[in-house]
């Protein structure tokens, strides 16, 4: 699923993504409870990033994620 996730920020950046739309989009099921499984994968992936590349994935508070634009460094 992180591979998924990513994939569908990446498809999107700058976008930002409730984490019952996440839900709704890269699982494919309705959220009926808990939506903490999206900050779990959200997590992973930051770990997965390392350090230098984790703030690509931003939270934006009390509403959810967003891929940031890779900006070309000159």
């Amino acid at each position: 699923m992180e591979f998924e996730l990513i994939a569908h920020l990446a498809a999107h950046p700058d976008r930002v993504y409730t984490r019952r739309r996440l839900m709704e989009l890269v699982w494919q099921q309705t959220p009926t409870g808990d939506l903490r499984t999206v900050d779990v994968h959200i997590a992973r992936l930051r770990r997965k990033l390392g350090p230098e590349h984790r703030a690509l994935i931003r939270t934006v508070r009390q509403v959810g994620y967003a891929l940031n634009r890779f900006r070309s460094i000159a």
